[in-house]
Parts: structure tokens; sequence; C-alpha cells
């Protein structure tokens, strides 16, 4: 599949059907920053303070071959290519990277260029090339010679012709990239199965194609003194809060790294700086249906090239604990869905420091729950005996991930043996153990955020080891701390515990209920959009 301007960007065509694991997507867009507008010819004038030394082109053949050695190690490395040619009695340099060229593409330029006759040129060179003679569908013109090679290290053919202070810059990419399949952590059991890949113009179109709002605005920005890494900035113009994104951009434009080689983990700690905070101030999706939702209400997303999760802020707590299949089934079942994930996700953070607490002190217990305790000790401490349980499972998780999928089974079935059968067996763990280490374990991996699940995880050994050493004083201070850290947190100068505190009961309704689509009206009033109402003109039709 060949993705390009001249094919409509149809991104999303390939995800029903067959497909190879790696396909060529064309990019027709020239990566830029915010000062380099991405249609051909035309670009905003950089600000004063911001504004670099501009570089000269070489007017000589000789002296441009010379720098491209000095400069991008041609002849040195084996994927910088220079193909030399004569038209019109004009000496001409194509420069592209092997491997990001459209090879057909070229062919075409060049096939075309070869019918040139000296006449056929007018004393205006380059305008003859740009506007008459080469045939490609996005070509820009560049005096400058950084942005030329930006522009060159980013996918394009700079096209040089001997004696002009000028090149062109031929749109002429050829990605490889996979198809947009389903992501493997936001499964859903109705709805899209596409999901975002790779490559930062898939993505873009995917939102583009369910958002087919003249207000959405798609703003990129290059960070890193080396990676000149591409970040989109998406939103909705008459939406989103002005104040916020003019925060968030300046954040951005801040940042001072050589590059972003892990692309959005570390755009986010470069911008959120939560220093050793667990909790995650920022929501990651990798379903283009999530994203444009989230947009629709007034938030942020910042596609980072080279990585299929886009960063969705501000967010909170409550937000991260949704999940879209909630919205694929009726409210009934929706709101039903959304209890029972929010019981696990309790279970997961209390359930074992509370049986742990009832277990050190049983006159805690109502008699209802007198079952409730350790039938038996094991050989080592109960405490210690949940650290290994956790460490355990975590090591379980992570054998998984890195164990081959043939292997996946037989790994499954060798760790429920060795920790559930034998340990209890041999007396290191007892049988309650295991049992609520379970559910608790279930409760974490139903958390739709895959980090505010670890995050849970963290606090939950930080109640274990508080009920250990200070019994219920302990659990309640440990809580407390938790709670109030929270509370104080801020996701882009947004409350983080919206909407418990600061409360809002409308906000809390929607939390807490999955409401009907025409019953929910107005856009949550933690990211002050410049419109509240969802409904066209201020009303239902």
């Amino acid at each position: 599949m060949i993705l390009s301007a001249d094919a409509g960007l149809e991104a999303g065509a390939g995800a029903g059907q067959e497909a190879e694991e790696y396909e060529d997507i064309r990019i027709s867009e020239f990566p830029h920053d915010e000062d380099q507008q991405p249609i051909m010819g035309h670009r905003k004038q950089p600000s004063k303070e911001n504004e670099k030394p501009k570089v000269p082109i070489p007017l000589q053949m000789e002296a441009y071959l010379q720098k491209l050695e000095e400069e991008l190690g041609y002849k040195k490395s084996f994927d910088v290519v220079v193909r030399e040619m004569t038209y019109a009695n004009k000496r001409v340099s194509f420069l592209f990277m092997n491997g990001f060229a459209h090879g057909t593409m070229l062919t075409e330029v060049l096939k075309r260029l070869t019918y040139l006759q000296t006449d056929d040129l007018s004393s205006h060179v380059m305008h003859d090339f740009l506007d008459l003679y080469v045939p490609a569908i996005q070509v820009a013109q560049e005096s400058d010679w950084d942005r030329m090679m930006s522009a060159v290290l980013a996918g394009g053919t700079a096209m040089y012709i001997e004696g002009e202070p000028i090149v062109l810059i031929i749109d002429a990419k050829a990605f490889p990239a996979r198809s947009p399949d389903e992501p493997s952590l936001e499964r859903v059991v109705r709805g899209a199965r596409d999901g975002f890949v790779e490559t930062m113009l898939v993505n873009v179109t995917l939102v583009r194609r369910r958002l087919r709002d003249k207000q959405l605005r798609y703003e990129i920005m290059r960070v890193g003194e080396r990676t000149q890494t591409d970040v989109c900035i998406a939103y909705i113009d008459d939406i989103v809060d002005k104040e916020m994104l003019k925060g968030i951009k300046d954040k951005i434009r801040a940042i001072k790294l050589d590059g972003l080689p892990l692309a959005d983990k570390q755009l986010e700690e470069a911008t959120v700086k939560r220093g050793w905070n667990p909790y995650p101030l920022v929501r990651y999706s990798e379903r283009p249906d999530t994203v444009a939702v989230h947009l629709m209400e007034g938030h942020i997303a910042l596609f980072v090239d080279t990585t299929p999760s886009v960063i969705i802020l501000p967010t909170s707590f409550f937000n991260l604990v949704q999940h879209a299949e909630e919205n694929r089934q009726s409210p009934f079942i929706g709101t039903y869905l959304r209890w029972v994930r929010f019981f696990g996700i309790a279970a997961s953070l209390f359930l074992l420091p509370l049986w742990f607490l009832f277990t050190l002190k049983p006159e805690l217990k109502p008699p209802a729950l007198d079952f409730i305790g350790a039938q038996k000790a094991g050989r080592i401490p109960m405490v210690v005996q949940f650290l290994l349980a956790e460490i355990g499972v975590d090591l379980m998780r992570m054998a998984a991930i890195h164990t081959p999928s043939p292997l996946a089974t037989a790994m499954a079935l060798i760790s429920a043996i060795l920790i559930g059968d034998i340990a209890v067996k041999t007396g290191l763990f007892v049988n309650e153990v295991i049992l609520y280490m379970a559910i608790a374990s279930i409760g974490m991996f139903a958390t739709p955020s895959y980090e505010l699940g670890l995050a849970n995880r963290i606090v939950r050994l930080l109640l274990i080891v508080a009920v250990a050493v200070f019994k219920v004083p302990g659990f309640m201070i440990a809580t407390t701390v938790v709670f109030i850290m929270l509370v104080k947190e801020r996701s882009f100068n947004r409350p983080y515990m919206w909407p418990l505190i600061p409360f809002d009961l409308r906000g809390l309704m929607s939390i807490l209920f999955r409401v009907p689509v025409l019953s929910n009206r107005t856009r949550p009033n933690l990211l002050k959009p410049q419109q509240r109402d969802r409904m066209p003109n201020g009303k239902h039709r």
C-alpha cells in the first residue's frame, strides 16, 4: 500500500484487509518546525530571537560536494547518495538518503528532465525547473543550507543546480511502516480495529478521518538538537483553552535536549517534570477513536514521530480509569462495566493491606468476617511473603513480555506450578496470600492505564509495609499521605483529582455513570473549553 496525497491519504484502508507486516508508506509532507509551513513555496518568517544565521548554498558543484563530504559524510556513509547528471547544459545533482527515497517517483522526475533542451530554459532557471519541469506533487525552494540538510535527513530529495543559490526540495519519501492494527493494550469487543503506527502522518490521518472538522489543527514542531524529532500538537481551535495551549507550546519550545530517541516518554518527562511521583500526569492511547473523543472535549494530543502512542493532556486520576469498551455498550451495561472496573482497581490497592491488617489485628474484624485471616502461619514472615509474591508477579509479567509466543503457555504453566503449588506445599507461602495476591493482580491488569496500574502497585507495597510496621496508624497515615499527594498534584495546571477535589457534581456523575450520548450535553469544566455545550448551535437538533 502506498499512502500519498494523490490517493487521498486513506490511511485506515488497510485496517480491515490482509496486509504484510511492513509496507511502504509515502509521506507527502515536509517535516518542519513551527516557523516553516508544509505548503510549497510559502513560509512564515522566523522570529528575530529564534532566527539562526543563514548558511548559503555553494554556487559551484565541487564546493557543494565538498561541503557534503565534510558535514553529511558523503562517500563515507553508504546511505548518503548523490546522483549527478546534466540537463540542458546545466550540472544537476540529486541528494537523498538511500532507504528514504521513493525510487519510482524519482525515476519519473529524472525521465522528465532528460527531455530538456538548452532552448527550453529561460534566464530564470530555478523558476523553470520549479514550475515547469519537475513533475512532483510537492516541491519547495530552499536557500538555507541547514534547512536543506534537515529536509534531506527527514526523507526529502534536494535537487541542486550549479550556479543557483537555491535548491529544490522534492517530496519523494518511502518510509517502512506496518498496517494500523488494533492495539494490544486497548482491545474492545465492539468498535474499530485500527490503531496508531510508528509513522506520524498515518496517525494524524486516522484521527482526521474521524474528525472532519475545519477547526481541527495540526501544528508541527521539532525537538532535539540531533534527532530533530517531529512533534505534532493536535487540537480543535474553537474548543481548546488557548491559555493551556500556549503553555504547552512554551514547554515544548523550552526543551533543551540532544534528542528524543525514545520519543513520547522522553517528551513527557521533559515537559511534565514530575520527578519521582509514580502517578501518570498524561494519558497514552493507541486508538484513533479515543484520541478523537478527547479532542472534541477540549483536550490536546501530542503525536510524536516513530511511536504509536499519542499523549493526551491534561488528564486526571478518574480519566485514567475509563476505557473505550464502556462507551461501546449501552449506558446500563457501560455503567456496570465501569463499576466492575472501579472495584478491581480498588481491590488492587486496598485488598492485600486490609487483609494483612485483619490478620495482624483479628479484633478489628466484625463477626461476619471471622473467616478472614491466615489459617496457619508460613515459614517466613507474612510481610516477606507479600513482598516475594509481588516481585514474583512482576517477574512473570516481564518474562511474558520477553518470552516468544510459542513458549508463553509453557512459561505460564511453570510459573503457576512453582509459585502457586510448590511454594504453598513447602510452607513458604500460605494459601490466602496467593489467593488475594491473584485478585489484586487481576485488578491491576483491569486498570485501563498501564502506567496507573504500576503506580497503584507501588502504593500497595507502601501500604503493606506501613501496616507491617505501624498496624492501623500506619495504614491510615500512609493512605492519607498518598491521597494528599494526589490532591496537590496538577496536570498542566489542572487539578489531578477532579471532579472529587475540587468537587463537581456533574463531572462526578459522568465519571460514576456512563451517561447516554444525548444527555451528555456539556464538556468537562476541567478543560475550560471555549464552547461548553456539545450540541450544535447550543441546543439539541
